[in-house]
């Protein structure tokens, strides 16, 4: 018989408008003068600022921190925390799309420690290290339907000394409160839709293709993936699509609640790829999908079939899936392969070797040593699968 610890993400507020809950949400989170953590980009937007004003009109004054880039890097946690104790916050509202939740998440779990970042990377038992009693709550609000990092318990961030991406965790990094509005992500661009939303898919398949057992991760996963092929089209198309969003932030979030069963060959080398040559994770993943599944492709053609049945593709099969993955790219205007991003393969050796030490590699269905990541990579770059 099989032993597993299951765990699930936190109380979410879905709906059309519903961010005009945030300041009643943060004050069940206990915050009293919380930090807005953002981007430059959405910093500047009037929904950032209806956010503030209607805050400061509930009695909830708060504050803005937005300089964060697009791969956020430990500078940017460093200043971000200065800015967190500087302005005598007690909360973070990580408010953006992966990099900003990824940030501010990180903000305020840095904010009452005394150890550098990187003590804090997903190693072993490193995540005991931390003082729980310094870690701040954390109110999230995705713009973008994509990584789900509001329903994660942790940030992912740029070493820019070793050109790494690293995963910061802690259990109490999981955002106390959710509010998924649709409303926030009818502002984004087609090419951000579909990037995020192919990121979506690819936590939705690695999570149910990972080792292992976790059948409410599955359910979770395949339905996910439902929701995506179902919607992300829709929604790319019609960018004012209410029910489109709100199906694909749905997706976003149930992609990473299944993903803690494990992730795989996309991430594990779409992260290194991001660190050395600065690509959006969720295009790199698009890019990277289906060369990983032809990869895996003895590990997982049954349950392949099985998700091509729920999906109700013509073929219920390894070969309905990734010609729907390939059509869907396809219609989504994903580069086919990695020189479309702009990736060469003059530093192929070293993602590689990276690839294969990241997190993610140990939850691919096949070994992903660092020969099998030069072989996907050479792949992706040829657009051979």
């Amino acid at each position: 018989m099989t032993s597993a610890n299951w765990n699930y993400p936190t109380a979410v507020r879905f709906g059309a408008g519903r961010i005009a809950e945030l300041a009643e949400s943060c004050r069940a989170a206990g915050m009293k003068r919380p930090l807005l953590v953002t981007d430059p980009g959405l910093a500047g937007l009037p929904m950032t600022a209806t956010c503030l004003e209607r805050n400061a009109a509930d009695g909830m004054p708060t504050g803005i921190f937005s300089q964060v880039r697009a791969n956020p890097v430990g500078a940017d946690i460093e200043v971000g925390v200065a800015a967190y104790r500087q302005g005598g916050h007690d909360g973070v509202i990580a408010f953006g799309g992966g990099a900003a939740l990824d940030a501010g998440k990180v903000i305020a779990f840095m904010s009452g420690q005394t150890r550098p970042l990187w003590d804090f990377e997903d190693v072993g038992d490193w995540w005991t290290r931390a003082d729980v009693a310094g870690i701040a709550p954390v109110v999230a609000v995705p713009t973008t339907a994509g990584t789900g990092s509001e329903v994660g318990r942790a940030g992912v961030i740029l070493d820019e000394a070793a050109q790494l991406k690293k995963i910061i965790f802690h259990p109490r990094m999981m955002p106390l409160t959710v509010v998924l509005d649709p409303e926030l992500t009818v502002g984004l661009p087609p090419s951000v839709t579909a990037a995020t939303g192919m990121d979506a898919l690819s936590h939705c398949l690695e999570a149910y293709c990972a080792p292992g057992f976790h059948a409410m991760a599955d359910g979770i996963a395949v339905e996910g993936a439902r929701l995506v092929a179902e919607w992300l089209p829709r929604a790319w198309r019609e960018g004012t699509d209410l029910e489109a969003r709100g199906r694909m932030l749905t997706a976003a979030s149930m992609g990473a609640t299944a993903f803690q069963k494990g992730l795989g060959g996309m991430h594990a080398l779409a992260h290194p790829i991001g660190a050395v040559h600065d690509t959006h994770h969720g295009m790199t993943n698009a890019v990277l999908m289906p060369y990983v599944l032809a990869f895996n492709r003895a590990a997982i053609e049954e349950r392949m079939a099985r998700l091509g049945a729920y999906l109700r593709l013509r073929q219920s099969s390894f070969t309905g899936v990734l010609d729907w993955v390939l059509a869907l790219r396809e219609e989504l205007g994903v580069p086919h392969t990695l020189a479309g991003l702009g990736v060469g393969s003059e530093r192929a050796a070293d993602i590689a070797m990276k690839a294969a030490e990241d997190p993610s590699a140990s939850g691919n269905p096949l070994p992903f040593d660092a020969a099998a990541a030069r072989r996907v990579f050479d792949a992706a770059l040829a657009g051979t699968i």
